[in-house]
């Protein structure tokens, strides 16, 4: 179970450099891992009129491919449904985004638009 403990912190580790890099770069965080029935969101931050649900992968090394090719159709889908949850009972104008941010040894790559529904 050390493995497991040991990515856990590496995830929360990739989280917090994420929310700073959003942050100095003129974002609000609104929430970080933000629970419902259908999964979890790592981070949802608002820049303007954009509300951007944002997944988070971390990686130590490039052994198990670019982090965002982690992030498949199933995950993709479960977001999507975490922000029409989001959504439900909130009246927003804003305009929805999905983005992904990949932390690694190099730094922070954010891709805006990674998906979409």
């Amino acid at each position: 179970m050390a493995i497991k403990g040991a990515l856990r912190r590496l995830g929360f580790s990739g989280e917090g450099r994420a929310a700073r890099y959003l942050k100095k770069n003129g974002y609000q965080i609104i929430s970080r891992n933000f629970r419902c029935p259908f999964g979890e969101v790592d981070i949802i931050a608002a820049k303007g009129d954009v509300l951007a649900f944002i997944e988070v992968k971390t990686r130590t090394g490039d052994a198990f491919g670019r982090p965002n090719e982690a992030v498949r159709a199933d995950r993709q889908k479960r977001y999507i449904n975490c922000a029409r949850y989001y959504f439900s009972g909130r009246e927003m104008d804003c305009v929805v985004r999905f983005d992904i941010i990949e932390v690694d040894k190099d730094g922070i790559n954010h891709i805006e638009n990674a998906f979409s529904p």
